[in-house]
């Protein structure tokens, strides 16, 4: 390649650099170690020659017409200054290309905390509710530009349409905030409480509907009456018995069930052994069974295939909650599948003087603070065996059941 460097002017000029096609390198003479390169082939481009850190570099700045002379000085003497600071500018290129949008940076966070949630459920709907109410205001804004004044707007918005789902979007855009603080992309999460500062909102939390507790064996009665699928009765019934969750009694598997206690002289004794990672505190939890739970078992006996599954569906699969709830409704009876563990706390509440932590323990819910917890490891197995057994004598007997219990039960 010739040197092209005696035709050129001490200073390029946007005129020169417009009609020069000799191939060679023309320096702009400004001290930057800016020049503009033009190959044999007449392609032509924009080259700075730096020392970074003791080690020469040369950087591309773009090529003309589409990168003025004008812009390719001020990028070099922007270089120039980056170095003077101590830092590199390619490097600093690099990040610049590696920038986040908020929406690139939601579904990474997606990706990495996905296997923490065991509903499918809520894993679908941590980006569909971001792809619908937060990326159509600034899903394409790099993330550590988003202001609090967007994530607040975009909350507000959300919280006049569906309140319940606002409220989950501040953990979710907090969370990715988290994410992108954690990976170096962000600096601050404008999504906390402080910085959002919204307005307190009146609407008050949507309980699930619950059976009065004396109404609950006439749901029973009316499910074993009603022409749904075997297993479909026999896990609504087993739900209420034990007071669990729909999730826990769905996919409960006959290996749960231990058969192992030593049975006294009237029933055999069983235990249900849910194992922590399809419990919601993440913990194992042990559930007496009373007599009647222990027939509804028996029951599902005759249903048992290749799956595993104590109450599984026509499919061989797993109940969906939905089929519960459906036939709840269907049966006329204004409650929720998740209602029937309320029934059974009012029951225990005012019905029994069992001590309050029995009937929460009976629920798997955490009992006191962290320190108490650290000491107070029983779970009251014993008591709630007991208490279990009078909830299953209640509902089988109902208010006669109910005058004829026990009022020193405490020990």
């Amino acid at each position: 390649m010739a040197d092209a460097n005696r035709k050129a002017p001490r200073a390029l000029t946007a005129a020169f650099v417009k009609s020069t096609v000799i191939p060679g390198k023309y320096h702009d003479g400004r001290g930057t170690g800016l020049f503009l390169l033009v190959k044999p082939s007449r392609a032509r481009s924009w080259v700075q020659r730096i020392v970074v850190r003791g080690k020469r570099r040369e950087l591309g700045l773009g090529s003309p017409p589409v990168v003025t002379l004008a812009e390719a000085r001020e990028q070099a003497f922007e270089n120039k200054r980056i170095v003077r600071a101590g830092r590199d500018p390619l490097a600093e290129k690099r990040n610049v290309r590696s920038i986040h949008t908020f929406e690139e940076a939601a579904r990474k966070t997606h990706i990495e905390i996905l296997p923490t949630w065991k509903n499918p459920k809520d894993r679908a709907a941590f980006l569909s509710t971001l792809e619908r109410y937060v990326f159509p205001r600034f899903g394409s804004t790099p993330l550590s530009e988003v202001t609090s004044a967007e994530v607040r707007q975009a909350i507000l918005a959300a919280r006049e349409r569906v309140p319940g789902v606002a409220r989950k979007l501040i953990y979710r855009i907090s969370a990715v905030f988290r994410w992108g603080i954690a990976e170096g992309l962000c600096t601050s999460n404008p999504s906390v409480a402080e910085a959002l500062a919204l307005p307190r909102s009146d609407r008050k939390p949507n309980h699930r509907k619950a059976l009065p507790y004396a109404e609950v064996a006439h749901c029973i009665e009316a499910v074993k009456a009603s022409n749904a699928w075997s297993s479909t009765k026999l896990a609504l019934e087993f739900l209420i018995l034990s007071a669990a969750r729909s999730g826990e009694v769905r996919h409960a598997r006959w290996e749960e069930i231990d058969r192992s206690s030593a049975a006294n002289s009237e029933m055999d004794e069983a235990t249900w052994v849910i194992p922590a990672e399809r419990m919601k505190m993440q913990r194992p939890h042990r559930v007496p069974l009373c007599p009647r739970a222990i027939e509804t078992l028996e029951d599902a006996a005759a249903l048992r295939n290749d799956s595993g599954l104590v109450f599984p569906s026509t499919r061989g699969k797993a109940l969906s909650d939905m089929t519960l709830s459906k036939l709840v409704k269907e049966l006329g009876f204004d409650a929720d599948v998740h209602g029937f563990r309320t029934s059974f706390r009012t029951w225990a509440q005012e019905q029994t003087n069992f001590p309050r932590e029995v009937a929460e323990a009976a629920l798997a819910h955490k009992i006191g603070d962290a320190v108490e917890s650290a000491y107070a490891r029983s779970d009251f197995f014993e008591k709630r065996r007991r208490m279990m057994e009078a909830w299953g004598a209640f509902i089988s007997g109902g208010d006669e059941t109910l005058i004829q219990f026990p009022s020193s039960n405490r020990t």
